[in-house]
């Protein structure tokens, strides 16, 4: 193994690092989990590289605020900064220990290739070919996100990712990009961009019963993780001791379902030919379960009453996916609806990740509200998703 390079002291951006940083953590869990249900190595040696990249950035992000600490107070409040540095590569390390159960051929059971489906969005690689029509021109022009619901999350050109791909960023041949969305759209993009047919995995069938409560328990832990980052990331950009609590309960969920999890997994591998072929599950639920700790050391500085240092909500808040609040006028268009009947996901692109309801006491939070969650006036709404998406969300609650 190559050793790596050496990595230098030069001035930068803490917002721009943090805010890459953010970006490339929360696409290493699409991709490794991606990776996982399409038993690709491409995907898998993706997260790889971007695994590398997350080193690099941590490096130079903890550089910068060493240089940055003069006093005492400047220590205070820079170390929630270093903390939120560290999770961020705690959530890269577990993307490559997952994406490695792929690559190294662990084994796994085809029932967790059978029950990902429902937590992993649809996420492939396409290489842009010289001939296609998306070549050389801008993914405004191209307008993917509106026609087809598919985004472009990622984009690769020689060794450089952009994570950040906007309106004006022109797509080039031989560009490898990461799409996101649903199955129709993602075969009409993925023919446009690489002038070949999209050939989605055959679904697998669940070959061992025993395990089913097992498989069942990652994606759940899966999604909490998930949640719980996105949670984190909210606590921090507002400055809500309310929402790093559920952070915390989150993580301790999480905890308890792994404990779970591992005494299914022996009792299981009692009854199954080979139990050796069950290493890439234990490896990806003690992945899955880091991802939550990571989640709790984003918010910790909240937690602890030391508060949100400013580099890190203007870092959230310049990152791809944006973390918004939003309240819920009476008489808008969602009061008095459920998200589903709103079709709310489906209209703007964004997801709700929380609401919280305006009460006498404490305000009572529901915690990724699903389809039959009902808004009402004076609810405040978390949600995460595009700027676009955004600015169509606030104008359903306005």
């Amino acid at each position: 193994m190559d050793a790596p390079g050496a990595v230098e002291y030069e001035p930068a951006s803490v917002k721009e690092l943090l805010a890459e940083m953010k970006d490339t953590a929360e696409l290493l869990i699409d991709l490794s989990y991606s990776a996982v249900l399409l038993g690709s190595d491409d995907l898998a040696e993706e997260v790889l590289t971007l695994e590398e990249r997350m080193d690099v950035l941590q490096l130079r992000a903890r550089m910068s605020l060493l240089m940055a600490s003069r006093s005492v107070d400047d220590a205070e409040q820079l170390a929630p900064v270093l903390g939120v540095v560290g999770a961020a590569e705690g959530i890269s390390d577990a993307a490559g220990d997952i994406a490695a159960v792929v690559l190294e051929e662990i084994g796994l059971p085809d029932a967790l290739r059978t029950a990902l489906p429902d937590a992993v969005e649809t996420l492939v690689r396409a290489t842009v070919d010289a001939d296609s029509e998306y070549a050389g021109r801008t993914l405004g022009d191209i307008n993917l996100e509106t026609e087809t619901g598919v985004r472009v999350i990622a984009i690769r050109r020689g060794g450089d990712w952009l994570l950040n791909p906007d309106r004006g960023t022109r797509v080039e041949a031989d560009d490898v990009v990461l799409l996101r969305g649903p199955d129709d759209g993602i075969s009409t993009v993925y023919a446009t961009a690489t002038r070949t047919a999209y050939a989605p995995p055959e679904p697998e069938a669940a070959g061992i019963d025993d395990l089913d409560r097992a498989v069942d328990s990652i994606v759940l832990m899966k999604n909490m993780s998930e949640l719980a980052v996105d949670l984190a990331y909210g606590s921090v950009l507002f400055d809500s001791e309310d929402v790093a609590a559920e952070v915390a309960e989150l993580e301790a969920e999480v905890d308890a379902l792994q404990s779970r999890f591992e005494a299914w997994t022996l009792r299981a591998a009692a009854r199954v030919d080979d139990p050796v072929a069950l290493r890439g599950l234990v490896r990806i639920g003690t992945s899955t379960e880091e991802i939550s700790d990571a989640a709790l050391d984003i918010s910790e500085g909240v937690l602890r009453g030391i508060g949100a240092h400013p580099v890190v909500t203007e870092a959230v808040l310049e990152s791809d996916e944006v973390i918004v609040r939003l309240t819920v006028d009476p008489g808008s268009e969602l009061d008095g609806v459920t998200l589903g009947e709103r079709e709310v996901k489906t209209e703007t692109g964004t997801r709700v990740i929380a609401v919280r309801r305006p009460g006498e006491g404490d305000d009572d939070w529901v915690v990724s509200p699903g389809p039959a969650t009902r808004l009402n006036g004076g609810d405040v709404l978390l949600a995460k998703g595009t700027r676009t998406g955004a600015e169509r969300l606030a104008a359903l609650v306005s």
